[in-house]
C-alpha cells in the first residue's frame, strides 16, 4: 500500500462516495457540508496541503460571556476546533456533526456570515430546533474555516436544545 498522501485521500473519499451530500466528510476528519462528487476531493487535497503556518484564529464567546480563542486549519469545521482544541464549551457538538442535533449552534457577525456557504435543506430543518435562533444562526459542524474568517468572532447561543441534559435532569426529579 503506498504511503503517500494522495494516495491516503483517494482512499479515505472512496470510502465516502456513496454519502452524496457529504454530511460526515472523511477527508482527515474534517466535518464539511457540500457535495461529495464536486467539492470532496478538492477538499481533500486542500486540507492535506495545509501547513502549520496557515491556521486561522476564532474567538468564541461563550454562554458566559468567556472569550475562548482557537486555531484551525482552512477546511477544519468550527465543531473540528472546539474539539480539536479542548473549548470548555458544554453539550457543544453532542452528534459529532452528523446533523443530528443543534448544540453546536453559532451566531454569526453579518460581515462573515454573508460570506458563509449556502445552507442547506439539513442544516436549516436542525437550526430550527435551535434555542435562540437569529438571522445569523448557522451550525459550526457545518462551517468550515477559510483564510478570510482569519480572527472571526462567533457567539454560543445562552440555551442549547440538548437531549441528554433533559434526560440527565429527569433522572434527578
Amino acid at each position: 500500500m503506498p504511503s503517500s498522501p494522495a494516495f491516503f485521500t483517494t482512499a479515505l473519499i472512496s470510502e465516502g462516495a456513496d454519502l452524496g451530500l457529504c454530511q460526515i466528510n472523511f477527508c482527515m476528519g474534517v466535518t464539511c457540508s457540500g457535495s461529495w462528487q464536486s467539492e470532496g476531493w478538492n477538499r481533500a487535497v486542500e486540507h492535506v496541503q495545509h501547513s502549520s503556518e496557515d491556521k486561522i484564529t476564532v474567538h468564541f464567546i461563550n454562554r458566559d460571556g468567556d472569550k475562548l480563542t482557537a486555531k484551525g486549519k482552512p477546511g477544519d469545521s468550527l465543531l473540528d476546533v472546539v474539539v480539536n482544541n479542548n473549548l470548555d464549551i458544554d453539550g457543544f457538538g453532542a452528534c459529532e456533526g452528523t446533523l443530528a442535533c443543534s448544540t453546536c449552534h453559532l451566531i454569526f457577525e453579518d460581515h462573515i456570515f454573508e460570506k458563509l456557504d449556502a445552507i442547506t435543506d439539513e442544516e436549516m430543518d436542525m437550526l430550527d430546533l435551535a434555542y435562540g435562533l437569529t438571522e445569523t444562526s448557522r451550525l459550526g459542524c457545518q462551517i468550515c474555516l477559510k483564510k478570510s474568517m482569519d480572527n472571526m468572532t462567533v457567539r454560543v447561543p445562552e440555551a442549547v436544545a440538548d437531549v441528554r441534559q433533559s434526560v440527565d435532569m429527569s433522572k434527578n426529579s
